[in-house]
């Protein structure tokens, strides 16, 4: 039994294609330590985001979201924050198989950037593959997740997956 994704809207990303790259920015992109890269996390979008975002948060995207080629420092500094997932109207295909290899929740749900503001309390409810903004009483059913990718996300990455598999095999 997967945990219930439940917090806030840390942001939300509602333009199409949006290029992960930006989340650190495209200059920072080779730098390894996790502490530098949550520094320049969100700072071209709101310099005080690494000391609002709490643990449990999510970021909202609209369509084709992650668009580009597949880095993972981005996510890597979000995870490092707190944020538990990405919630968008899609996914760009290359990101979408990089993140979900690395066990990172990606949920498609059409309608959620027209809907989702900051700070939205949100709860992502794995069996019924709903969510719902708590505060605007608002439920939307998401697209279906594969149970691969639950698996991926239950089990931490792709390589935790293969070893829990060649044990129980």
């Amino acid at each position: 039994m997967m945990e219930n994704l439940d917090g806030r809207v840390c942001w939300v990303f509602d333009e199409p294609n949006f290029d992960i790259d930006l989340i650190v920015g495209v200059t920072n992109m080779k730098i390894q330590d996790i502490e530098k890269l949550k520094e320049v996390c969100m700072s071209n979008y709101d310099k005080d985001f690494t000391n609002q975002v709490q643990e449990g948060d999510v970021i909202i995207g609209g369509e084709n979201f992650g668009y580009g080629h597949p880095h993972y420092p981005s996510c890597r500094a979000l995870r490092a924050l707190g944020v538990k997932g990405i919630i968008a109207e899609s996914f760009s295909p290359g990101f979408y198989r990089g993140e979900s290899t690395n066990g990172f929740p990606l949920i498609e749900c059409k309608g959620i950037a027209k809907v989702a503001d900051r700070w939205d309390h949100i709860i992502y409810d794995w069996d019924t593959e709903e969510l719902t903004l708590v505060n605007k009483g608002i439920t939307l059913k998401s697209e279906k997740v594969p149970e691969k990718t639950k698996d991926l996300i239950k089990y931490g990455d792709i390589i935790s997956y293969l070893q829990n598999r060649r044990l129980t095999s």
